[in-house]
């Protein structure tokens, strides 16, 4: 049996709906989802969010690696909390998990965008390239956004990490076909901004995903 692929949620800044893009793909890809890096969980943690928002009976949520309570940067989180995030230690998990998913993809979240620090001198793209993750970008529309954008686009073919695709959200001017157009990469769905999301619409906006083949153009096999 071939190895499921190992897709990275990241987004062109924060607050783009990177976590509620990553319940929907966790549904609609019947993955196994993983955040290795929480910072800040006074309110729950985007795991928990996940698993109050997931139907299907397979997906498996790894618990985290790094639990920070200071809702910061992971680097000054951890930080405040006297730990050191060792990225070879998270990427090593993040093989060993995969191997053990079976017919499920992994799906990892990341914390921001790209370039959020999780160590003085290492970033999430470093993590990324490290576990050799394919990524797939969310990006919302709002004003400024097709420069964010294609800003997080330019860096990934600078650095040659893999991107899957575009995941965009809400609905502000649609300014999807532009970025698809002037990145060269695919969009892989959109969610419509949800005034009520729980299991129910996240499992509604799954299907569709489902529906448009999204798991053929990220060959995820059975």
């Amino acid at each position: 049996m071939n190895m499921q692929p190992i897709f990275f949620i990241t987004g062109i800044g924060t607050g783009v709906g990177k976590t509620l893009a990553a319940s929907i793909l966790t549904e609609a890809l019947r993955a196994d989802y993983w955040k290795p890096v929480q910072a800040g969980f006074a309110e729950g943690t985007d795991t928990e969010t996940l698993q109050s928002l997931i139907s299907n009976p397979v997906s498996v949520f790894h618990p985290e690696m790094y639990r920070l309570p200071m809702p910061a940067s992971p680097h000054i989180a951890a930080r405040n909390a006297a730990v050191t995030i060792d990225l070879d230690a998270i990427a090593d998990k993040a093989k060993q998990l995969a191997q053990t998913t079976g017919t499920r993809p992994l799906l990892i979240e990341g914390a921001g965008g790209l370039l959020v620090p999780l160590t003085e001198q290492q970033l999430i793209a470093d993590l990324v390239e490290k576990i050799g993750a394919q990524l797939i970008i969310v990006s919302r529309n709002y004003l400024g956004s097709i420069n964010h954008s294609l800003l997080t686009a330019a860096y990934c073919k600078n650095r040659g990490l893999p991107v899957a695709g575009w995941i965009f959200t809400d609905q502000y001017l649609d300014y999807e076909n532009e970025i698809v157009e002037l990145s060269g990469y695919p969009s892989l769905g959109r969610i419509p901004f949800m005034g009520n999301i729980n299991a129910d619409t996240v499992l509604e906006q799954a299907n569709l995903l489902i529906q448009s083949g999204i798991r053929q153009r990220l060959s995820i096999h059975e």
